[in-house]
C-alpha cells in the first residue's frame, strides 16, 4: 500500500506585521492534530541574519531553543505549545542560512561555472527546505515571515508559488491572514486592507485558498460574502480570526468558523472528527480561576514582554493545573533601587538576561525573597544573580560578581569556562539545546521531577565557578543539580526557605498548557501558599 503524500499548507501575511501568523498556524496545526494527521511546522524568516541568537529581544522578541540547540523565532514555541510536534533546527530557515547555503554550493562548484541567480537557485535551496522539514509528517505548515510585498520575503513567496506546481494542486493549500478593522466613526468593518493584501499576493502569482481575518469581533455573512467577491475565494474560506483573551481560545475559535473542515476538503484529507475536549477544559480553567496568584517577574527586558514569551505561558500553564488565575507584573530590574515595588507579590522570579544592565536591582530583589521568604525562581541569569546575592550576604564573599558583570571582582563565583575564553564568534557559540542533569535526592527539585536524572535546554555561555563551589556549599547553598561528571552546576536551592531555586537551563521551553513543566508547577504552588496569596 503507498504511503498518502505529504499535504502542505503555507501561511502568508499582508497589511501589517503581528497578525498572529504564528499562533494561526500553531491553532490550525492543533485542529488537524485533533482530527488525527501527524504535522510538523517550518517557519521561513525573511531577515539576513543567520538567527535570531545575537539579535536584541527589543528588536526580535524571544529567542525560542530547540532540543538540538537551534536558536530559532519564537513562533516554534506557539506551535511544540498547541501541538506535539517537535522542533528542530530544519524548523526554522532565514534568508542568511539560504545564501549562505548557496553562495557555499557556489564556492565548492556545485552549479558547474553557471550563472548563481535567485531563480532558480535560491528558490530551490528553499524549496529543498521545505521538502526536509516534511519527512515523516501527514501534514507541514509553513509560515512565511514578513508581509506580503516586503521585498525580502520575494524569494519565499516565489518559491512557495512554485511549490503547487511541484508537488500537486491538490497537496497544497494558500491560507493568507490579514486585518479587518472596524472604523468606529464610521460604524464599519472595512475589507478594503484585505482587498488589498490579496491583489498583492496575487501579484506574484499566489491566490488564497482561506483568507484569515484579523478583527475584533465576529463577521457578518455580508463582509464575508464581499470579501469572497473581491478575493475570488469561496464564502466558508472566509474566516474570522477575533481577538481573545486567552491565545487558547484560537483552535476553538478558528474550529466554530470551520477553518480545519475546509482545509482537509481542500486537501482532499479523509480524518475523523475532531476531538477538542481538552481544549475546552482548558478554556475552562482560564476563564474561571479559583484564586489569584501575583508573580513581580524582575529583568531588563520588561518593555517588550514578548522578550518573556515561552516564561509567560509557562507561568499561566501552571496557574491553569492549580486554577489560579496568575497575574505577572513586570519590574525593571534597572529601577528597582529598593524592595518596595515587589513587597506585595507572592512569588519573584528574575529571568534571563546578558549583561550587566539592571543587575543590581535584581541582586535587591533576590535578597529581599530570600530574607523574607518569598517563593524566589531564578531561570538561567536568574541562578547566578542568585549565587551571587547568596556569596556577598551569606558567604561573606565581599563584591562577588559574574566576570561578565565586572572582570576585576575579587570573587569569580560566575566565570567563563576554559573552553569559552577567546571565542570571537557570538553566533551558536554558547551552551545550547538539551543537556543532561542528575538531581540529589531530598532537594526541592528532585520532589518537583520526581526523577534523578532530567534534560533541560539551555542558552548561555557563563557558570558557576567550579573554584568556588565548596565556599558556597559550606555557607549553605545546596547544589541540588548538577552535570553527570559532577563539573557544572544546574540547579541550586535553600533547605531552609519555603521555595527557593535557581536553574541554569531554560525549563519554560519544555512547558505545556496540558502539562505544566514541574518547576513552575512548584513555584506557583509554594506562592499559592506564601501568606501574601491569603490576604
Amino acid at each position: 500500500m503507498n504511503e498518502r503524500a505529504t499535504k502542505f499548507i503555507f501561511v502568508t501575511g499582508g497589511v501589517l506585521s503581528s497578525l498572529g501568523k504564528g499562533l494561526a498556524s500553531a491553532s490550525i496545526g492543533a485542529l488537524l492534530e485533533a482530527r488525527g494527521l501527524r504535522v510538523s511546522f517550518l517557519k521561513l524568516d525573511p531577515y539576513l541574519n543567520v538567527d535570531p541568537g545575537t539579535m536584541n529581544p527589543f528588536q526580535h522578541g524571544e529567542v525560542y531553543v530547540t532540543e538540538d540547540g537551534a536558536e530559532t523565532d519564537l513562533d516554534l514555541g506557539h506551535y511544540e505549545r498547541f501541538t506535539r510536534a517537535t522542533m528542530g533546527r530544519i524548523n526554522n530557515v532565514t534568508a542568511g542560512r539560504v545564501y549562505e547555503a548557496v553562495i557555499n554550493k557556489e564556492r565548492h562548484g556545485e552549479y558547474l561555472g553557471g550563472t548563481v541567480q535567485v531563480i532558480p537557485h535560491v528558490t530551490d535551496e528553499i524549496k529543498r527546505r521545505v521538502l526536509t522539514a516534511a519527512a515523516g509528517v501527514d501534514l507541514l505548515i509553513v509560515e512565511t515571515g514578513g508581509t506580503v510585498g516586503d521585498i525580502e520575503s520575494l524569494p519565499f513567496l516565489e518559491a512557495i508559488r512554485q511549490f503547487r506546481a511541484d508537488v500537486g494542486r491538490d497537496n497544497v493549500c494558500y491560507v493568507h491572514i490579514a486585518l479587518v478593522p472596524y472604523v468606529a466613526t464610521a460604524g464599519e468593518l472595512k475589507t478594503k486592507p484585505v482587498q488589498h493584501s490579496v491583489k498583492e499576493l496575487r501579484a506574484v502569482g499566489i491566490s488564497p485558498d482561506v483568507i484569515l481575518c484579523r478583527t475584533d469581533r465576529f463577521l457578518p455573512r455580508s463582509v464575508k460574502q464581499k470579501i469572497a467577491l473581491f478575493c475570488d475565494v469561496d464564502e466558508d474560506a472566509v474566516i474570522t480570526a477575533k481577538d481573545v483573551e486567552s491565545i487558547y481560545e484560537v483552535p476553538l475559535i478558528l474550529h466554530e468558523e470551520g477553518v480545519d473542515e475546509k482545509i482537509t476538503r481542500l486537501l482532499n484529507i479523509w480524518t475523523a472528527r475532531p476531538n477538542l475536549e481538552r481544549w475546552q477544559t482548558l478554556l475552562e480553567a482560564a476563564r474561571h480561576p479559583e484564586r489569584t496568584v501575583t508573580i513581580a517577574m524582575v529583568g531588563k527586558y520588561v518593555d517588550l514582554t514578548e522578550s518573556y514569551k515561552s516564561l509567560n505561558e509557562a507561568l499561566y500553564h501552571a496557574g491553569f493545573a492549580h486554577r489560579a488565575r496568575v497575574q505577572i507584573e513586570y519590574v525593571d530590574s534597572e529601577k528597582l533601587a529598593d524592595p518596595a515595588p515587589i513587597a506585595h507579590a507572592d512569588g519573584i522570579l528574575v529571568p534571563h538576561g546578558f549583561g550587566s544592565r539592571g543587575v543590581e536591582g535584581k541582586i535587591v530583589a533576590i535578597r529581599y525573597a530570600r530574607e523574607r521568604r518569598v517563593p524566589y525562581f531564578g531561570i538561567c541569569y536568574g541562578l547566578q544573580m542568585a549565587v551571587i546575592e547568596f556569596a556577598r550576604h551569606v558567604a561573606g564573599l565581599g563584591g562577588a560578581n559574574s566576570t561578565e558583570v565586572d572582570p576585576e571582582t575579587p570573587y569569580p563565583v560566575i566565570d567563563l569556562l576554559p573552553e569559552q575564553r577567546g571565542l570571537s564568534e557570538k553566533g551558536a557559540t554558547m551552551r545550547l539545546g538539551a543537556y543532561p542533569c542528575v538531581l540529589r535526592k531530598g532537594t526541592r527539585a528532585y520532589e518537583a521531577y520526581r526523577s534523578e536524572r532530567i534534560a533541560e535546554r539551555h542558552r548561555h555561555r557563563y557558570e558557576v565557578n567550579p573554584e568556588l563551589r565548596d565556599d558556597l556549599s559550606r555557607a549553605g547553598l545546596v547544589l541540588s543539580g548538577v552535570s553527570p561528571d559532577g563539573r557544572l552546576v544546574e540547579v541550586v536551592e535553600l533547605a531552609d526557605h519555603p521555595w527557593f531555586l535557581g536553574c541554569q537551563f531554560h525549563p519554560e521551553f519544555k512547558s505545556r498548557p496540558f502539562q505544566p513543566h514541574p518547576l513552575f508547577d512548584a513555584f506557583i504552588r509554594a506562592a499559592l501558599e506564601h501568606p501574601a496569596s491569603r490576604r
